[in-house]
């Protein structure tokens, strides 16, 4: 395992996420917030992590702690954060996760009525539909012993399927926005290919606005070109509306349906309950989300004013950088107990914070659990031996200290449930 950086006073973030948990573990001990060194920007920058639940939710429910670097990062204004920055896209963006106040409602309200349950709810046969579309392609395609990346074919296909369907992204754009979203979160870039990046995902994002204008439907797009046509949403925060639908909405289902495949098929016990509902999908959904939060860490956030926490006494002062750790809160041993870095889809508490609290909580968070449920129970009744081609431990993980995942999955997908051979159902 590639070794943490040193950590020195403060402890500087390693831009690879070659051990996020590892880590975690790291930052966790050196109390509930610590100061850090973001890769990229220089230790004159105060900046911290945050990873105990407790102070989490204070701090993301604090009506004095804002996600709107323009007005309240004095680093920013001041030109002490280079321009070519390769995180740069996550301060710079007008949209709902980078606004403060009475701006950041009028930009979330569009986005959380496209997601409303009921909303949500009907999508349930198209998201079916997509799924067993997937799996019939893998099926079809693929010999029960072949090697096969199933993030490249499955778990990374499926939540950009269902983001496009949602935004209204015609067939021919798929393949494009799917080859640009994963790099807004690689954190090892430089600063150009951070740059082009960005670029390329703005320039498929004009062009599908350009087509749902003349081309408008029941999709989130044409609902916020509406927007923006009543005088709503300005041009930058329409495209930056969508940036933030796409990135987010594709990066977390990812994250979520690799890292739930990994750990089900390494405890074929648990995967033994789920499949024969004595625990339900959603449990492990939760589990797998309390264990592998799919953001791993989550920026900015910024004090408007001095702000301290009683009961731990730190003080945020105004204007520094605040970054929320989800995966370190998932596994604190506080909340979880002495087990808390296990996967168990039987413990009583899944409490996670990987949709994060409060008015930032993820519009999107019931479309994930929705296509977990759907995605793990269709994939595991298809191909009941599925499993891992790699040990666990051979898994790469994603060039990003933001994003939980891997840069593959290789599986084999052993026989098709109804063509096991009569050994094999016997087993």
């Amino acid at each position: 395992m590639t070794a943490l950086p040193q950590a020195g006073c403060p402890y500087r973030i390693d831009a690879t996420g070659a051990d996020i948990h590892g880590e975690a573990d790291a930052l966790r001990a050196r109390g509930p917030a610590t100061r850090v060194v973001l890769p990229g920007l220089t230790d004159t920058i105060p900046t911290w992590v945050v990873t105990d639940p407790r102070l989490i939710r204070h701090l993301l429910a604090h009506r004095s702690i804002s996600k709107d670097a323009r007005q309240h990062w004095p680093a920013l204004r001041e030109g002490l954060v280079p321009a070519d920055w390769s995180e740069r896209v996550w301060v710079d963006v007008v949209n709902a996760l980078g606004s403060y106040g009475p701006e950041h409602q009028r930009l979330r309200r569009p986005i959380s009525d496209a997601f409303k349950t009921r909303r949500v709810r009907a999508l349930v046969p198209r998201i079916e539909a997509i799924t067993h579309n997937l799996l019939d392609a893998l099926q079809d395609g693929h010999c029960p012993d072949e090697v096969i990346d199933l993030r490249e074919k499955f778990t990374a296909k499926l939540p950009l399927a269902v983001v496009n369907l949602i935004l209204g992204v015609p067939e021919d754009q798929h393949d494009a926005f799917r080859e640009a979203v994963g790099g807004l979160f690689t954190t090892t870039e430089t600063g150009e290919e951070a740059q082009a990046t960005v670029t390329r995902v703005y320039e498929l994002i004009g062009a599908l606005v350009e087509h749902k204008k003349t081309r408008p439907g029941d999709d989130i797009t044409s609902a916020l070109i509406d927007a923006h046509e009543r005088g709503d949403l300005t041009p930058g925060e329409l495209a930056d509306s969508l940036m933030l639908l796409i990135g987010a909405g594709h990066e977390t289902t990812v994250g979520l349906l690799t890292h739930g495949t990994v750990n089900l098929t390494t405890h074929r016990d648990q995967l033994h309950l789920a499949t024969t509902a004595q625990v339900p999908w959603s449990d492990v959904v939760e589990e797998t989300l309390r264990h592998q939060a799919p953001i791993s860490t989550i920026l900015p956030r910024f004090p408007v004013k001095d702000v301290t926490d009683e009961e731990s006494g730190v003080t945020f002062s105004a204007g520094d950088l605040i970054v929320i750790h989800y995966a370190a809160a998932g596994r604190d041993p506080a909340v979880h107990g002495p087990t808390a870095g296990e996967f168990d889809i039987t413990r009583p508490d899944h409490t996670h914070l990987a949709f994060g609290h409060g008015a930032h909580l993820c519009p999107g968070a019931e479309l994930a659990r929705l296509e977990g449920r759907i995605a793990f129970a269709a994939l595991f009744d298809r191909f009941p031996d599925l499993e891992l081609a790699v040990d666990a431990a051979q898994l790469k993980p994603l060039p990003s200290y933001i994003s939980n995942g891997f840069e593959a999955l290789p599986v084999r997908l052993g026989h098709p449930q109804g063509e096991r051979p009569p050994a094999e159902k016997a087993r």
